[in-house]
């Protein structure tokens, strides 16, 4: 999953892009609001944390922005969580009245940002239940563990982020460049195979029909498993 951090304080940036790495997920960041609606518009995020006092303007303006723009962005959905030292009530209920999906205070607890980050990741793809099924695999984001008939499968980290996209959205045909867009923040350096290398390693570890492939267009899990 991709995320981009939007903060301009260097050192909370980078905290969190190297948490947020270690724990599997591609991160970018930008540190003010044109730099931020500049990536928007170019590139795909899965979730947005964005924080209110920026050098060149509030937060909130890249909020409403984004917002605004439901019909002509792709992404204007992309769910944002709002993370500010502005912790007072009204702050707090104008965040969310103007589109955040969330709202964390500072200081926070980086295993609670995260839960509420996969709260937020969880909502979007249209999921209540914590966990991801299909078939006989069993794919747990919280503590990132996959299991095949009730037994764990050892995956690597980009081997789980390309089954996790997958498997929540089944039926739906991902190409390559779709699956390199989650996965790859840009500082990352994207082997021209490294897609199939991943596929071809989750059909040898969880069976050669899990996953499908669409020649010339891309890969799926099928709506009912094979």
């Amino acid at each position: 999953m991709r995320i981009l951090v939007v903060e301009d304080d260097t050192g909370i940036a980078q905290g969190l892009r190297s948490n947020l790495r270690q724990r599997g997920y591609a991160v970018d960041v930008c540190d003010g609001v044109a730099a931020a609606w500049a990536a928007l518009r170019a590139e795909p995020f899965d979730a947005v944390l964005l924080d209110l006092g920026l050098s060149d303007g509030d937060g909130s303006i890249l909020l409403q922005r984004l917002r605004a723009n439901q019909s002509t962005l792709p992404d204007a959905g992309t769910p944002v969580l709002i993370m500010t030292a502005r912790d007072a009530v009204q702050e707090r209920i104008a965040g969310l009245d103007q589109g955040a999906d969330d709202y964390l205070s500072k200081p926070f607890d980086m295993d609670e940002l995260e839960a509420r980050l996969r709260a937020l990741l969880r909502r979007a793809a249209g999921r209540a239940q914590p966990l991801v099924r299909h078939g006989a695999i069993e794919l747990n984001p919280a503590t990132r563990i996959v299991q095949l008939h009730g037994q764990k499968v050892e995956l690597s980290p980009r081997e789980f982020a390309v089954l996790r996209l997958l498997m929540e959205s089944p039926g739906r045909v991902l190409s390559r460049r779709q699956l390199e867009e989650h996965l790859y923040d840009w500082d990352s350096v994207v082997d021209s195979n490294a897609i199939e290398v991943y596929i071809h390693h989750l059909r040898r570890k969880l069976g050669s029909q899990c996953i499908q492939t669409m020649r010339g267009v891309g890969y799926f899990m099928p709506q009912e498993p094979l």
